[in-house]
């Protein structure tokens, strides 16, 4: 949350359910000085799912860019098929756009905040890969997690390289470049997702070409029949699996999926 110290912060705004526009981006570049109005919204999608990758979409609008498509809306209010429409026709009307990911191996070696960063450095360095270069990052929900600690002083003095950043609560539900960033990383995870169930082996056996690595009933029926795979976030406490005293799944949870693989 912003604070009085991070001094290099816009701010942080809580909004009721509103029909998506671009009204908040453009009051927001009228703040940045002429020649510098080009913003990134930036959302994430996997961050309480139980296996697969934590995602991260960036959308870059500048002056020129008109209204979102009709029918833009957070992720989560979309069906999949309105969401898979959506991508061609975002892609054509954000000036730049990108999606990063952290893996599950990730996230247990450095924590979910890391993670995000990692995911969303990532799909910045993509959407920026053209030459458009943002001044200030609105980021959907209240906490900025994408600035890291270390660029904040003691006395809040941030470094002149580091991203200005907005933060508003449910800004997938008012913005439209927020809810475009939401649908892209969404659509893009889903499909790594289905694609690992397709691949075969154990990965299909937890039902992740529907529930997207999400805590369903089918996901955690395996997790207690069969443990935890490569795909999932070990070093969480996954319902249904046994921890060791460290509190990692036991290596007992974890084989039994590679075996009945083996043994079909």
């Amino acid at each position: 949350m912003t604070t009085a110290t991070n001094a290099r912060r816009t701010g942080s705004t809580a909004v009721g359910p509103h029909r998506p526009s671009l009204r908040v981006e453009r009051s927001l570049q009228r703040s940045l000085p002429e020649g510098g109005r080009v913003l990134a919204a930036m959302d994430e999608v996997g961050r309480g799912a139980l296996a697969g990758p934590v995602t991260v979409g960036v959308v870059l609008v500048d002056e020129t860019v008109g209204s979102a498509p009709t029918g833009v809306r957070d992720s989560k209010l979309l069906t999949p098929a309105a969401r898979e429409r959506l991508v061609p026709r975002l892609r054509r009307w954000a000036p730049a756009y990108g999606v990063g990911h952290a893996s599950p191996q990730e996230i247990d070696a450095v924590g979910i905040m890391e993670a995000l960063r990692l995911a969303g450095e990532r799909a910045m360095a993509v959407a920026c890969a053209g030459g458009l270069a943002p001044s200030l990052l609105l980021l959907d929900g209240n906490h900025d997690w994408y600035t890291r600690p270390e660029q904040v002083g003691l006395l809040g003095a941030w470094d002149d390289a580091v991203l200005p950043v907005h933060t508003m609560i449910k800004a997938d539900l008012r913005c439209s470049s927020v809810a475009a960033a939401s649908v892209l990383a969404k659509v893009e995870r889903d499909a790594n997702m289905v694609r690992l169930a397709r691949e075969g082996g154990v990965a299909e056996d937890y039902g992740f070409a529907v529930n997207k690595g999400y805590a369903a009933p089918d996901h955690l029926a395996a997790l207690t029949r069969l443990g935890p795979t490569t795909h999932h976030r070990r070093s969480w406490r996954l319902p249904g699996v046994l921890r060791d005293d460290e509190g990692s799944p036991t290596a007992d949870g974890g084989s039994r999926a590679e075996q009945e693989v083996q043994e079909r």
